[in-house]
């Protein structure tokens, strides 16, 4: 990842927690999120396609690359809602989608985002919120490759569909009731 062609404030987080269209819907109504692009990363394919990533045989999963403003909302914080609009104790599998690409997985750009993150993961282990242990993967990003156009904004472009109604929607209402202070209704 380039950071340094970035504004000085703008950092980035690369996660995964299932399909990345929720993660995408979510993420775009959280204030200081300057940009969210779904893709795929953790793999050894080069450049692959969602059908090569659905098969689960590349080793990516679905994640999304986020880019916030560290003023307004810092890593720690995108973590702890990373971490509660998903299920991080249940390998390879987020509710009925199954598979290594819906993983729950963070990809960290530098030593800083590791430390940050393993900070988390204690915390939440030691508060015992979950009652399984987290099986998030902390992985070093190496590669990141944009998603097909139609999985850009996939709630913003189709929220009658299904499974925008049933899985997505949920989840962008627990963001707005758990945590209003990050919610913005403008994205």
């Amino acid at each position: 990842m380039e950071k340094n062609n970035l504004p000085k404030n703008i950092e980035l987080a690369v996660i995964g927690g299932g399909c990345f269209w929720c993660l995408d819907a979510v993420f775009s109504r959280v204030k200081g999120v300057a940009s969210i692009v779904s893709g795929y990363a953790g793999g050894t394919k080069e450049n692959p396609v969602y059908e090569q990533v659905s098969m689960g045989n590349t080793g990516h999963a679905e994640v999304v690359k986020i880019e916030y403003d560290s003023k307004t909302i810092s890593y720690e914080e995108i973590l702890r809602l990373f971490f509660s609009v998903h299920n991080p104790t249940t390998p390879n599998r987020q509710g009925n989608d199954i598979g290594s690409q819906y993983r729950s997985i963070i990809l960290y750009d530098n030593i800083n985002q590791k430390t940050r993150a393993e900070k988390i993961i204690q915390k939440l282990e030691k508060g015992e919120i979950y009652p399984d242990p987290i099986v998030t993967e902390l992985v070093p990003l190496q590669n990141f490759y944009p998603a097909e156009e139609y999985h850009q904004k996939y709630f913003e472009k189709n929220p009658e569909k299904a499974y925008c109604q049933i899985v997505i929607s949920p989840k962008i209402a627990k963001l707005r009731k758990n945590f209003a202070r990050y919610y913005s209704a403008e994205h």
